[in-house]
C-alpha cells in the first residue's frame, strides 16, 4: 500500500506511511482541523457557519 501522504511504498512500522514523519504530518492535519468530517445535522452546519462567520469579522489580536 503506498503512503497516502507522499506515495511511496508504506512501512510496516508506520502502517499505513512509509515513515514517522508522514505519520506525524497526517496527524497534525487532523489535529488542526485541515481534515474533518461533515456533519449531517443541517442544524449543526448552520452553526458552524455562523462561527466561522464570526471568526472572520473579528479584527485580527494586536500583540502586546
Amino acid at each position: 500500500m503506498a503512503c497516502p501522504i507522499c506515495c511511496a511504498p508504506g512501512d510496516p512500522a508506520f502502517r499505513p506511511f512509509c515513515s514517522k514523519r508522514c505519520a506525524d504530518l497526517d496527524l497534525a492535519r487532523w489535529l488542526s482541523g485541515t481534515y474533518a468530517i461533515p456533519p449531517d445535522d443541517p442544524e449543526d452546519l448552520f452553526e458552524i457557519e455562523e462561527a466561522m462567520a464570526q471568526t472572520h469579522d473579528k479584527p485580527p489580536a494586536k500583540p502586546h
